[in-house]
């Protein structure tokens, strides 16, 4: 089966995750151990051990992240539970999973740019007072004008009825307390640490661009739909530009899963690799008619049923 691979942004990681995959899969170790010597620090005791609060930090999940859904798409392929991605695509900072997951770059090079951009957005967000609200029950237009109003901005569009705004903390506390007012069924601060894909976190976008430019990455292997665009995009050029632009751009999932959906010839198989089926869920306000199964611990490969 080859699949449209799907990988976790912020958000999914809890500790421990990873740990039982290691446990019956003592090979994934080498992708810990390799992303410990590239790091320079011990990532994969924050990941297992925690505390929480070490792992939530931005400079610290995102590579968890990273690491722990490449383990699990190199666990798919060698177990044989998939042939190969049909697709690949990310949320937020899974899209450098997916374009490491399609070729379009190494392990070291991945990690190393999203280690970077974790850094620089944890910078960015001590730097300014921001936050983000999910707003449920919306169309697109509404929230869009809401958010002009509140002098905040889309940052997440994952699926529909589910938009999550991003900008200055006066603006999402506005946000919160107009939101019933304005028709939304609920507008709800989220527990972040700052306001991820808006306009404070430019200095972040400047900082990383040299690390983007700088690295090396090809044409993907299996076709790549960005989030900035909500869309395939094939060029290392166009590529690189997407990632620079998505650390303040609004992150186009639906899009995303709509247009890899479109490209799939015969029903629609769709892989998370990554913890918390948040993706699975997202993808069932889409479509419930397309099938999805969630892998981020070994009973997922035990019993990989199709919901």
């Amino acid at each position: 089966m080859r699949p449209g691979i799907l990988f976790s942004g912020q958000g999914a990681q809890s500790v421990g995750m990873g740990k039982t995959l290691l446990s019956e899969n003592p090979n994934v170790g080498k992708r810990l151990e390799q992303a410990d010597s590239i790091l320079g620090w011990e990532l994969s005791k924050i990941m297992f051990d925690g505390p929480t609060e070490a792992l939530t930090e931005t400079r610290v999940c995102q590579p968890a992240l990273f690491v722990h859904g490449i383990m699990v798409f190199e666990l798919l392929m060698s177990k044989g539970i998939i042939d190969g991605p049909a697709a690949v695509s990310g949320l937020s900072l899974g899209e450098v999973t997916a374009l490491t997951a399609g070729g379009a770059m190494d392990f070291e090079t991945g990690l190393r740019l999203v280690a970077e951009r974790g850094r620089l957005m944890q910078e960015a967000c001590e730097a300014t007072k921001g936050s983000m609200a999910s707003v449920i029950g919306g169309t697109r237009e509404a929230v869009a004008d809401f958010a002009e109003e509140c002098g905040v901005e889309m940052a997440n569009l994952n699926c529909p009825g589910q938009i999550v705004i991003s900008g200055v903390q006066e603006g999402i506390d506005k946000a919160v307390s107009l939101g019933r007012e304005r028709g939304f069924k609920l507008v709800k601060e989220l527990v972040v640490a700052g306001a991820y894909h808006s306009r404070l976190m430019e200095s972040a976008r400047d900082q990383f661009a040299p690390y983007v430019m700088d690295a090396a990455i090809e044409a993907p292997k299996c076709p790549f739909y960005a989030n900035v665009t909500g869309a395939r995009i094939e060029s290392p050029e166009k590529i690189r530009e997407g990632l620079i632009a998505q650390v303040v751009s609004s992150v186009l999932f639906e899009d995303d899963l709509r247009a890899l959906a479109a490209d799939q010839v015969g029903p629609v198989e769709l892989v998370e690799c990554g913890p918390g089926k948040i993706i699975a869920g997202m993808i069932r306000r889409v479509d419930r008619s397309w099938s999805v199964r969630s892998f981020a611990e070994a009973e997922d490969f035990a019993v990989p049923a199709a919901s």
